[in-house]
């Protein structure tokens, strides 16, 4: 298995596996959004390549705004990370929270963070295991002004 950083080689092979970890997100618009992040010097993002085919990925950016429990800025933050379910527990998220926390130190980063869903149990723990640390839990309101 490799890691390659996003290019334009594999963007288009990225998609699918984004829209398997935000299913409500409109393909076009990832495409947009990826090249961004290609275009970017404050975001990354690292595939993993198994005998030809991509199964997993890693988004990464800085962030200068606070960010919940850090007392550092920028801070390395885990956008969103997706491992197909056949490769998880190999290593293979591991591998590339390290890849993204390498490239945050690269950036100036002292701090790592990232979130998840609350209910997301095996994210949690994921993150957890790899050495993350719990600082909050937030349950987010809106109101509509009519």
């Amino acid at each position: 298995m490799t890691i390659e950083p996003i290019s334009h080689i594999n963007i288009k092979p990225l998609i699918p596996l984004v829209l398997k970890l935000w299913p409500e997100c409109d393909p076009d618009e990832e495409y947009d959004n990826y090249q961004n992040v290609l275009a970017s010097k404050n975001e990354i993002c690292f595939l993993m390549k198994n005998e030809g085919k991509y199964v997993a990925f890693i988004h990464c950016a800085l962030r200068f705004d606070y960010v919940e429990g850090t007392n550092s800025s920028p801070v390395g933050y885990v956008e969103g990370i997706y491992v197909e379910p056949e490769y998880r527990k190999s290593g293979v998220g591991k591998q590339l929270l390290e890849a993204g926390e390498g490239w945050s130190k690269s950036k100036g980063c002292s701090q790592y963070a990232s979130d998840t869903e609350i209910f997301n149990e095996d994210s949690i723990n994921f993150h957890k295991k790899a050495g993350f640390e719990e600082v909050n839990r937030v349950v987010c309101f809106v109101k509509d002004l009519n």
